[in-house]
């Protein structure tokens, strides 16, 4: 979905000479994936960018699907560590839930709006176009994550309707999918149509329709 944005204060983690090989075949395996699918990404050519033997590739991870699996891992956590910093900030600046939740979308589509060149890609995506070529415990994962999507956006709506009752009738579940397929169509759009500002546009007018749902205005 999110991908890692840029300009969001991650957790830095000092890593050891082993950790930082580990992480530099990660990152070059991201950005394969990214600009041509999982298929076209061979091990070899990751090696060639690493500048490592093939033994030292296979001290990291068992085979492709090992890479893919710690990919995939890596940006769940990410994931997990924006979305809830983001919560963290909006609702330090107001405690509706309504309201701390159009805030946490304008937040969203800020950090959109501020990624140079617009948004890189997402890897989970690139995986899910790709599955047939994925392990069973590799398709679960993507699963679970989105499964993890829905029930963390689902969690707020129910707060929201708690205090303000739908204006017309809505499955909360496919309004929390809606925010990932919003995000995910968006990512695809912005690339399709190098128009860097499709993104933030696409994720205000899903907080409008929030807004409307919930306040009829």
């Amino acid at each position: 979905m999110l991908y890692l944005w840029y300009g969001f204060a991650m957790t830095v983690r000092v890593l050891s000479k082993g950790g930082q090989t580990r992480q530099r075949l990660l990152d070059l395996a991201e950005d394969a994936v990214l600009a041509k699918g999982f298929a076209a990404t061979s091990i070899e050519e990751l090696i060639a960018a690493a500048g490592i033997t093939k033994s030292g590739f296979f001290y990291h991870f068992r085979d492709k699907n090992d890479l893919a699996k710690a990919l995939i891992e890596r940006y769940i956590a990410r994931e997990a560590e924006l979305i809830d910093g983001l919560f963290v900030q909006a609702d330090a600046l107001n405690d509706d839930p309504l309201h701390g939740f159009l805030i946490f979308l304008k937040l969203l589509a800020d950090l959109a709006d501020a990624l140079p060149g617009g948004h890189p890609g997402c890897i989970v995506a690139s995986y899910a176009y790709q599955q047939q070529l994925l392990n069973d415990d590799l398709r679960a994962l993507l699963r679970t994550f989105h499964l993890t999507l829905r029930r963390t956006f689902r969690t707020r709506l129910d707060a929201i309707v708690a205090r303000y009752p739908p204006q017309v009738e809505v499955d909360l579940d496919a309004m929390a999918d809606m925010l990932s397929a919003v995000m995910d169509g968006g990512i695809i759009q912005t690339r399709s149509f190098g128009d860097a500002a499709l993104l933030p546009r696409q994720i205000m007018l899903y907080r409008t329709y929030v807004r409307l749902v919930f306040a009829g205005r």
